[in-house]
Formats: C-alpha cells, sequence, structure tokens
C-alpha cells in the first residue's frame, strides 16, 4: 500500500532549480528537510498557542496531538495534499459558550468531538457524490454567513474576559500585532500572531517591574491585585512528562452549540485543497472528500482523549509559497517537532501563562477576523447582496449569532447565538429558496470556477444565468 512516504531527491538536494518546485512526492536534503519542517511548526505556532489556551484546554497536548493529526492526513491522503494540521480556531467561540453555560472541559472536548463526526461523513459524502454536494447544501450565502457570525459572536469574550484584565497592555498589543500583519513581509508576517504574543509577554514583564501589580479582574472574573505575568507554573513543571488526557463528555445543548462550525471547517478544507492545487498544478479535487474526511478522523482522535480538533492551516500554505517546497517529507518533520514540544510540560506552562491583556489585544484583530472570512467567501463567490434569496436570511442569522439571541422550546431545551443562527441561515435560504421566483436564484458555487470539474451547467437543478464569457474556463477531470 502507498502511504505516501517514499520521496525522490530533488536536484541536487539543495535548493529547487530556478522556476522549478520541489513536489509533495520529493524532497531536498534530510538536514534541509528537517529545517523546513522546523519552520513549517514555527509558522503554526501562533495560533496554535492561542487556540488552546482560548478555549481552556492542554496546550502540550494540543501541539502534541496537531502532529498526530498531521500524520493521520498524511498517510490519509497518501502524501498527495501537503498540510499541517493544527488547532482550530473555529471552535473558540463554542468553546466559549459551552463554558459560560458551565461545561467543563470534558463537554467541550465531547461537543466538538461529535462535531468531527460530522466533518468525516461529509467527507465521505463528497467521496460519493462529488463536490456539487457542498454547493447545494451550503452555497457560499450560507457558508459565508456562518463563518462571519461563528467570529462575531467572540466579541464579548474579548471585551468582558480578556480586555478588562489590563487594557493598556492590551491596547498596545493589538497595535503591535496589527503593524506586524499589515507592515512584515514573507515568513514574519505569517507568524506575526506569535510575535504578538511574544511582544505581549515583553510588555507585561516590564510593567509588572515598574508599575507593580495591577489592581484589575484576573482570569477568574474577580477583582484583586495580581501579576500581569505570573510564570510561578513555569518553574514548577517537568522538562519531560506526559501532557494530561481526559476522556470526552456528551450533552446535547453543548452539541447545538458546536455543530455550525462542520460548515466552516467544510469551506476551510476545500479552500486548503484548491490553493495546494494551483500551486502544485496538480488535479486534486478527486482528493477533497478524503482531506475533509481525514480532518475529521484527526479531529476525532484528538477530542477522544481531551485535545483540541484540528484543521488544515493557510499560514503553512504561505510558507510552501515563499520556499516553492511542497515535499510531505518536511509535513513529517514537523509533525515530530510538534510531538517532541508536546511532552515538554514546561513548554506548555509557558503557554498557559499568557497575559489576559495579551490575549485581549490578539483576540481583538484575530476574532475579527475570523468573521471577516465569511465577507471574503462572498467576495470570492461574488454573492450578490442585493437579491433577498441571499440577503434576509443572512441578515436575520447574523443578528441571532452576534446577538446571542435565545429561542427557548421548554424550560430545559433552548437554541440561541451560534446554533439558532446557523439554523436561521440554513433552514431560512433553503425555505425561501423553495418559493422564490427563478429569478432570484443564480448562484455561483462554492469553489471557484476553473478548479474543479464538478459544476456543470445545470448540476444544481437550477439553470444559471452568466455574463458573456463567464465561467467558460473548467479544469480538466
Amino acid at each position: 500500500m502507498d502511504l505516501g512516504v517514499r520521496w525522490k531527491l530533488h536536484g541536487d538536494g539543495r535548493t529547487p532549480a530556478p522556476g522549478a518546485v520541489v513536489r509533495p512526492d520529493e524532497r531536498l536534503s534530510w538536514p534541509r528537510t528537517v529545517g523546513l519542517g522546523a519552520q513549517h511548526v514555527v509558522a503554526m505556532f501562533g495560533a496554535s498557542f492561542v487556540a488552546p489556551v482560548l478555549m481552556g484546554l492542554d496546550p502540550n497536548l494540543a501541539i502534541m496531538m496537531s502532529g498526530v493529526a498531521t500524520v493521520v492526513f498524511l498517510v490519509a491522503t497518501r502524501g498527495r495534499v501537503p498540510s499541517y494540521l493544527g488547532c482550530s480556531l473555529s471552535f473558540v467561540g463554542v468553546a466559549a459558550v459551552i463554558r459560560a453555560d458551565g461545561g467543563s472541559s470534558a463537554v467541550v472536548t465531547g461537543a466538538v468531538f461529535v462535531v468531527g463526526v460530522a466533518l468525516f461523513l461529509a467527507g465521505l459524502a463528497v467521496q460519493r457524490f462529488g463536490a456539487r454536494i457542498i454547493h447545494a447544501a451550503m452555497p457560499p450565502i450560507v457558508t459565508g454567513a456562518v463563518v462571519m457570525l461563528i467570529g462575531f459572536n467572540l466579541a464579548p469574550v474579548t471585551a468582558s474576559t480578556y480586555w478588562p484584565q489590563d487594557q493598556w497592555t492590551a491596547l498596545l498589543v493589538m497595535l503591535f500585532t496589527g503593524l506586524a500583519v499589515v507592515c512584515l513581509r514573507g515568513f514574519w508576517s505569517r507568524i506575526a500572531i506569535f510575535m504578538g504574543l511574544v511582544f505581549g509577554y515583553g510588555i507585561s514583564w516590564a510593567f509588572d517591574r515598574v508599575f507593580g501589580r495591577i489592581h484589575s479582574v484576573d482570569a477568574s472574573g474577580k477583582v484583586t491585585d495580581h501579576w500581569r505575568l505570573d510564570l510561578s507554573g513555569v518553574a514548577k513543571a517537568d522538562w519531560i512528562g506526559l501532557p494530561d488526557l481526559h476522556g470526552p463528555s456528551f450533552q446535547w445543548s453543548a452539541i447545538l452549540v458546536a455543530l455550525p462550525v462542520v460548515i466552516a471547517l467544510v469551506a476551510e478544507n476545500a479552500g486548503h485543497v484548491k490553493a495546494v492545487g494551483e500551486m502544485t498544478g496538480d488535479n486534486l479535487d478527486g482528493k477533497l472528500g478524503t482531506a475533509i474526511s481525514a480532518d475529521g478522523a484527526a479531529s476525532m482522535l484528538s477530542t477522544a482523549v481531551g485535545g483540541p480538533p484540528n484543521t488544515t492551516y493557510s499560514e503553512n500554505i504561505g510558507v510552501m509559497a515563499a520556499t516553492r517546497v511542497y515535499s510531505t517529507a518536511a509535513y513529517w518533520a514537523a509533525a515530530g517537532f510538534a510531538l517532541l514540544f508536546g511532552v515538554c510540560p514546561k513548554f506548555g506552562a509557558v503557554v498557559a501563562a499568557v497575559p489576559g491583556g495579551v490575549l485581549g489585544g490578539i483576540t481583538v484583530i484575530l476574532y475579527g477576523m475570523i468573521g471577516l472570512l465569511g465577507a471574503q467567501i462572498w467576495i470570492n463567490a461574488k454573492v450578490d447582496l442585493r437579491n433577498p434569496l441571499n440577503l434576509v436570511p443572512a441578515a436575520a442569522g447574523i443578528i441571532i449569532g452576534v446577538g446571542n439571541v435565545t429561542l427557548e422550546f421548554t424550560d430545559t431545551f433552548e437554541l440561541s447565538g451560534i446554533a439558532l443562527g446557523t439554523l436561521v441561515v440554513i433552514t431560512g435560504y433553503h425555505a425561501l429558496r423553495a418559493f422564490a421566483p427563478a429569478h432570484l436564484k443564480t448562484q455561483h458555487p462554492l469553489l471557484d470556477e476553473g478548479t474543479s470539474s464538478y459544476d456543470e451547467p445545470g448540476d444544481n437543478g437550477d439553470a444559471e444565468e452568466r455574463a458573456p464569457g463567464e465561467g467558460t474556463q473548467r479544469a480538466k477531470s
């Protein structure tokens, strides 16, 4: 069985020839490959640091399971889709909602485990019926609206939890991170979040030395005098040891809050496979279902032992674009580094010590960026918001999601926020579409034309109206 673990040496093994790329089944010399693997780990560190901390999960276990998830993904795709699977930020909002309702870490991971199952089944459906099923069930107006409400639903978390802990540190970190994202180039711009964390550590330490303790709310929500940066846990942590594991616990209320995220994960995977296919020159449409299922399986494995869910990382696409090296051998090396970090409790203690003010400054940008990814989906798909069929369900769902509107069914069961907003967007769109006149039903596929062979005229049962010359370029199967 071909597991994609055999690589041909590219050229002299040093650098790609002018205009050439190192393909997924090729590699450079092993020292250079290991170095590239380390670079991939650094690129994913920013988000992978933040995600487990914001979800209240063990960062050591998160990093370790990201390495395991990457191995699962590479084996499942037979080394055809170079990708690193890191901790998914899409679940930060649902974790905050579940914990606000009294849910424990086990309840959070149990809800996310079910999302992993749903993602795995979605991948199987794509393998069976083709990518057209994504377009039929989740057109861009639906996908964009759900991603947007998930991101913007997080605004109260920043405003009421992180920012008040140290508003001036939060402001400085926000400004620094924003400048890093916009002004830096190449590799440095891709680790801007990580640089913001390092800057925040330094500022917090300096403020503690200059101004002493701060009188504000702490991580538990109590107003006390406390140090901004408390590294006492780092000194007590061992250098080598396994992270703490725990099993998932399942509650319907938590599962319903988390399930909408599967829409965002399908969109993320579709975009990732598309981007990798364009860079390598390979038609990877046939691997889309496998990639989605592999992501689901990896998330199930991680959450089953108490870790966070995982998803494909765009940060690592940037590293590949900059280096022109798409070798999956580098990702195996990256997975190895992640496993080593996972068995170093002192490393996890450093991550867990991130001051609340630092998180406040970073999440102001990060949460907003997650929400605006929904708008980017609309822009890429040329969604017409003048069309009431698109406008009405998206507008209603976003307000419900962002405003945490609640719908009570019984004394013990209710839907609110992300879950209710997603339900309104999906059911509202499809219900309105059933009654809408034909001229309102024009829509574009989730994947851009020219990158997928599924989108043939009439595939979704509707005659699509296109401008002259639009949509004529198609990829060859």
